[in-house]
């Protein structure tokens, strides 16, 4: 199993070097699910300093990686994930960028996102968003887990 449930209750990450990003994405899912215990990082270096320490109980169900973050981008976190052994590679992995461009996408799909959402512009989408990620199985066969959504 990828993950299992944090003292009962759903855990995820957040890496997002904009501060109001990040708390604009807290907001969003303390409203639509405050169980969740939701870890946030800066940027690259400080999620993988973080993943590294945490044992198999610890595995977030979910990461949310920015792409654009100074010292080391979301789409490099993404790499380096996928290429690691054990439970944390198998993860559900959403990439979250203000642009659509669709080199961006391709190469998040290459390196094993889950999926690709652009970074909704009002609160009311940001929850829509998340309540559909939240609805994943992040468990699924090997044929989802190889699906990539665009959201």
């Amino acid at each position: 199993m990828a993950f299992e449930k944090y003292n009962s209750q759903r855990f995820i990450y957040l890496a997002d070097d904009d501060s109001d990003d990040r708390e604009f994405f807290t907001d969003a899912l303390s409203e639509i699910d405050q169980d969740v215990i939701l870890r946030q990082e800066q940027d690259g270096m400080h999620l993988m300093d973080s993943l590294l320490t945490l044992s198999g109980s610890e595995l977030p169900e979910f990461i949310f990686l920015d792409i654009n973050m100074p010292g080391k981008s979301g789409l490099e976190c993404l790499r380096e994930i996928r290429n690691l052994s054990g439970g944390l590679k198998e993860v559900s992995i959403i990439m979250l960028s203000t642009s659509s461009d669709p080199e961006n996408i391709q190469k998040a799909s290459e390196l094993g996102a889950t999926c690709y959402a652009v970074k909704p512009s009002s609160f009311e989408k940001l929850k829509s968003l998340l309540r559909e990620v939240l609805s994943m199985n992040p468990v699924g066969t090997l044929q989802e887990k190889k699906k990539f959504l665009l959201l």
